[in-house]
């Protein structure tokens, strides 16, 4: 079969999955009492979300990593094993970062409140997967130390300092989807796009690994987006949003231009980078706030923004970093 059949197989097959498991989680989700705790600071008409199932998650984790580690097997008979492996170990990873997230999901449930590992516990199993996933990449020679700038023919070798630059970004690429998994809808829209441009650009180059990753990215993503628009019936939970992110990271990688994950990601980048300015410019004017709250989705909400006009504007926003890089590339 052709890449082309690879991915829409794979794409429709997760989508199908992931619709049909989060349909038969939710009863199952509410019967255990999986319920979202709401943050006391959070802006006060989220309580009315407070005890929507969580964890919805698991059932695009299962759906996004057992279609596409069934298509390798038939895969191996057409294309050399060496080209499945990235593809094998970018499945792999997002779904070590998925049970990171149950991790943490399960513990908030079991201490019933929105406090699940602390910051240092996730921080260190996510730069330890990050490591052990460019440390395979690199045994198996499906990366170098050379690091591609988007839209250009240029490369730089960083050497070393690669591998350091390499693990942020992916440890900040995966917090980064995170922390846009804040609203209904937001964080599977964003990543329906991403997905897309990773299926279309390796399309178009016949890549194999990043066009499957791609696909099962859009196949998860829109597959829970039907229970997961305003008003959702479902969150996805760290279990979720740490397995999308990873996947997004791990299909740029694939794809050979990790960069450009900040760029088709920008809706990631933007609430990554909000955090961290609200959170520096807070210690710098000794307790005075950049924006009403971060990340910024939520400082939208408290200038009146409705759930969907931020989820539209994102995806407008995505659409066009999206499009516009396929056009560059």
């Amino acid at each position: 079969m052709s890449v082309q059949i690879y991915a829409l197989i794979a794409g429709v097959l997760v989508f199908l999955l992931t619709a049909g498991l989060t349909r038969r989680l939710i009863p199952v989700l509410r019967s255990m009492k999986m319920g979202q705790r709401i943050l006391e600071i959070g802006p006060r008409w989220h309580k009315n979300k407070e005890g929507t199932p969580t964890m919805g998650g698991i059932s695009f984790l299962l759906a996004g990593t057992v279609i596409p580690g069934c298509m390798l097997l038939f895969a191996m008979r057409s294309y050399p094993t060496r080209d499945l492996l990235g593809l094998l170990l970018t499945l792999l990873y997002a779904c070590a970062n998925g049970l990171v997230g149950i991790t943490d999901d399960l513990t908030k449930l079991r201490k019933k409140q929105n406090a699940g590992l602390t910051p240092i516990q996730k921080l260190v199993l996510q730069v330890a997967l990050a490591v052990a996933y460019l440390v395979l990449l690199r045994i198996y020679g499906l990366i170098d130390t050379d690091m591609n700038i988007p839209f250009t023919s240029f490369t730089i070798q960083l050497g070393w300092t690669y591998w350091f630059f390499a693990g942020v970004l992916l440890v900040w690429v995966v917090n980064c989807a995170n922390l846009t998994d804040g609203i209904d809808g937001l964080c599977s829209s964003v990543t329906l796009i991403v997905g897309l441009f990773f299926t279309v650009a390796s399309l178009r180059e016949n890549l194999l690994g990043s066009a499957v990753s791609g696909a099962a990215l859009c196949g998860a993503s829109l597959g829970f987006l039907i229970y997961n628009l305003h008003p959702a019936r479902v969150f996805m939970g760290d279990t979720g949003s740490l397995y999308l992110g990873a996947l997004a990271a791990g299909s740029a990688f694939l794809y050979g231009s990790p960069l450009l994950i900040l760029v088709v990601g920008i809706v990631y980048a933007l609430e990554g980078v909000s955090v961290m300015l609200q959170v520096g410019f807070f210690k710098l004017t000794g307790g005075k706030r950049l924006f009403r709250m971060a990340p910024f989705h939520h400082h939208l909400e408290k200038c009146g923004w409705s759930e969907y006009r931020i989820v539209g504007a994102a995806v407008v926003l995505s659409v066009a970093a999206a499009g516009l890089s396929l056009v560059l590339l």
